[in-house]
């Protein structure tokens, strides 16, 4: 994995402590449930026993991914408000539906629309990012196109 992640500073923080979190309580909590599965007796038929290895096999790829994540992780510092980048707060008006919206633009790993973080290589954050204040951009590579203009960059 070559490929820089870009992530905010919170994003960093967040990764990393989940990281502690796995290693330092998820990691032992599950360890404690193989032991009292194992004292159980006969595990080939210890559904307690599987569902902690199962548990335990999870934990311990995501410990490798954040590992991963943090070995290439390139920090977003330099945030422009003359211009849309990683990092800006964007206010948006949908040039079809007169609604607007906000969005903070935000790496790859960091994005969660439900909390209207939407991801670099988004169709949406593509389109926009570049433009300023007052610029119309169209948002494609979707099934329904469609124009939006930039109301305010933070």
């Amino acid at each position: 994995m070559n490929d820089k992640i870009q992530l905010t500073k919170e994003g960093k923080q967040k990764l990393q402590q989940e990281l502690t979190d796995l290693i330092d309580n998820r990691r032992p909590e599950i360890i404690k449930q193989l032991k009292e599965a194992r004292e159980q007796g006969d595990l080939s038929e210890n559904a307690d026993y599987d569902a902690a290895k199962q548990k335990q096999a999870e934990i311990e790829a995501r410990i490798g991914e954040i590992k991963k994540q943090l070995d290439n992780v390139e920090i977003i510092s330099t945030v422009s408000t003359k211009h849309v980048s990683i990092g800006n707060l964007v206010t948006i008006e949908n040039l079809s539906t007169k609604k607007t919206h906000k969005y903070e633009i935000v790496g790859q790993v960091e994005s969660n629309p439900y909390a209207n973080k939407i991801s670099n290589i988004s169709p949406l954050a593509k389109a926009i990012i570049g433009k300023e204040v007052g610029e119309i951009a169209e948002v494609r590579d979707i099934a329904d196109p469609y124009r939006i203009k930039i109301i305010n960059i933070e």
